[in-house]
């Protein structure tokens, strides 16, 4: 191959270079997401850690058992009119299931978090994650979604807890698919969970 081929060849990789990378942030780079299938590979989650109120690291993961991790923020909408619902399913699946509200948001403080607790009656545990440690294991992306994790610490859902909202702005009068519900029973019964599937939210800043 002659000086001028290689030339040439280098030029047209680094265009197709640039052009996958634009196309990756156009995906990724919107305040919301667009809903698809996805499918979970289950393997264990590594030591992903978030902070307490109180600031100390904690694995929300370290007591075992069915685990939902439930991200939010304090200002997103769609997150607070899905407060009834969270709170309902985690009376009815209390002592199975542990509910955990994450706030990935950097800049929301324990304060912020505290208030929001008092105000839309959660009495779940609730942490932090500035770093995206649990954002990154968990594979979200929206406010609201959830990820579900078995007593052997696999993923095996991850996305919206039902099609409530068609998109940002628009709901139907009640939700006609329940996945979030559907994962915890299939953690429990050791059954195949439904395929995961992007939320409608407020889009997770700062993502790596």
């Amino acid at each position: 191959m002659f000086s001028g081929d290689v030339t040439v060849l280098s030029r047209m990789l680094g265009l197709a270079a640039g052009a996958l990378t634009a196309g990756i942030f156009c995906a990724t780079a919107g305040g919301q997401a667009q809903s698809g299938s996805h499918a979970v590979v289950n393997q264990p989650a590594s030591v992903a850690q978030g902070l307490s109120l109180s600031g100390a690291r904690a694995d929300p993961l370290g007591k075992g058992g069915t685990v939902i991790l439930i991200f939010v923020r304090t200002d997103c909408p769609v997150s607070n009119r899905y407060a009834p619902t969270l709170k309902a399913m985690s009376q009815e699946y209390a002592g199975k299931v542990q509910f955990v509200l994450v706030y990935p948001d950097r800049d929301e403080t324990s304060a912020t978090i505290e208030k929001h607790l008092q105000e839309y009656g959660y009495h779940f545990t609730a942490l932090r994650d500035p770093q995206h440690e649990l954002v990154n294991e968990s594979k979200v992306q929206i406010t609201p979604e959830v990820a579900v994790f078995n007593g052997k610490r696999e993923l095996i859902y991850h996305g919206r807890i039902d099609n409530w909202y068609e998109a940002f702005g628009r709901a139907r009068s009640q939700p006609t698919t329940h996945e979030l519900d559907e994962a915890i029973r299939a953690a429990l019964n050791g059954t195949t969970a439904p395929a995961s599937v992007s939320g409608v939210g407020c889009y997770i800043s700062d993502l790596q």
